[in-house]
């Protein structure tokens, strides 16, 4: 008999494996991120848990090998609010990996105080959008040469109610800590389909999850009476475990069975806000992003 759980959560399973993958999952030290990176250490990839906290990314790693006999999983330390961290991680990268077949960009900030980054943005965008834009533009050349490989960019359904502030992405006139996180999510499916369109000549194919409404440390800046709500609706809201399961279907089904630039949601492609298919405000998002960072990419 089926569970109500079983019912509104995907039941994708699949026993693909990923020996000689290497991946890289940001944020991996606990959430879907470690969920995320235990499944696939199960299925044989070599994973790099990139992490603000080196230690708790070395207790992951940790927990993660004493679980899975003879796992591939290291730590490595990434700061996504600090670009010379950014530059720091994807040198040691390139000096250690041959290969990098998976990146998914997992970590992320939500509905947050008002603070900025060391760079001086908006923590949520500079952290879920910027930082991911820029470690993806520092690791594609590995990428592209250890083609056929793929980014994934874990967004969320916030992203419905986001509006990308061009003239204020810092919302430096009016800041609201969820406006500040839609934003940033609708920066990641935009960023999504841009990418997919620049780099699927080099082999490189590029996904947005929604991975559902998780019960993890993000929720930790909600308001009370937002807090009450998700305890109460604790039915629709899903485990750690359950909450990566698109990120990992999208890391192990193959190519051609996806659609490139696509965003997908319970382990099949889903339809996103219209904002989220707008090519002109991607292309412009991209040219800002470009120059916020001070970086060229064609």
């Amino acid at each position: 008999m089926q569970t109500l759980r079983s019912v509104l959560f995907s039941n994708w399973a699949s026993d693909e494996r990923l020996e000689g993958k290497t991946v890289v999952v940001t944020g991996a030290n606990t959430g879907i991120g470690k969920e995320t990176a235990r499944d696939l250490a199960k299925r044989g990839a070599r994973v790099i848990l990139a992490c603000r906290d080196k230690t708790k990314a070395e207790k992951a790693v940790s927990d993660i090998t004493k679980e899975v006999g003879g796992a591939k999983v290291v730590a490595g330390q990434l700061d996504l609010a600090d670009t010379k961290s950014i530059c720091e991680f994807a040198e040691h990268i390139y000096k250690t990996e041959k290969a990098l077949h998976i990146l998914i960009n997992n970590a992320g900030v939500a509905m947050c105080p008002y603070s900025t980054t060391v760079n001086g943005f908006e923590t949520q965008f500079g952290v879920n959008h910027l930082g991911h834009f820029f470690l993806t533009f520092l690791l594609l050349d590995l990428l592209k040469h250890s083609a056929p490989s793929r980014v994934i960019n874990v967004s969320s359904l916030a992203h419905m109610m986001g509006k990308i502030c061009l003239e204020d992405l810092n919302m430096e006139r009016s800041y609201h800590p969820v406006k500040a996180y839609a934003q940033s999510k609708l920066a990641n499916v935009l960023f999504t389909r841009e990418l997919a369109k620049r780099a699927e000549a080099l082999g490189v194919t590029a996904y947005a999850v929604d991975p559902g409404v998780v019960n993890t440390e993000l929720v930790r800046h909600l308001q009370r009476p937002l807090q009450v709500l998700v305890s109460r609706f604790s039915y629709l809201v899903k485990t750690p475990a359950e909450g990566a399961q698109t990120s990992i279907y999208l890391a192990v089904t193959p190519e051609s069975e996806l659609c490139t630039g696509g965003y997908y949601r319970s382990c099949a492609e889903a339809v996103c806000s219209k904002a989220g298919l707008d090519d002109g405000t991607a292309l412009k998002l991209w040219t800002v992003s470009c120059h916020l960072l001070g970086i060229r990419w064609r």
